[in-house]
């Protein structure tokens, strides 16, 4: 199964909140999700807020999960992007 790492739009009109979610490329934005890693809430004040368990996003990328061009750039600001390309394995992964 390809799974893609992508954003899923909640709240309501003028007041949004995402969250960061694994699903299944071929299914749509309000499909079935595989499992949740994180929130996204750019209303967020002072300053827009972003919650990812990097520990979810790093397995799944271990995986062969492909993040979109928004996650990519959450999870390269948290090192998570940095973390994979070193070959960092992930906690279930080093207990196996």
């Amino acid at each position: 199964m390809a799974t893609v790492i992508r954003l899923q739009r909640g709240g309501r009109t003028h007041a949004p909140y995402y969250r960061v979610v694994v699903m299944d490329s071929r299914d749509r934005t309000r499909g079935r999700v595989i499992d949740q890693i994180g929130v996204y809430q750019p209303c967020a004040k002072p300053e827009p807020q972003a919650e990812i368990d990097e520990a979810k996003a790093l397995a799944w990328l271990t995986k062969g999960a492909k993040p979109s061009e928004t996650v990519r750039a959450m999870l390269t600001k948290k090192g998570v992007m940095a973390a994979h390309a070193s070959g960092a394995k992930s906690e279930g992964e080093a207990s196996a």
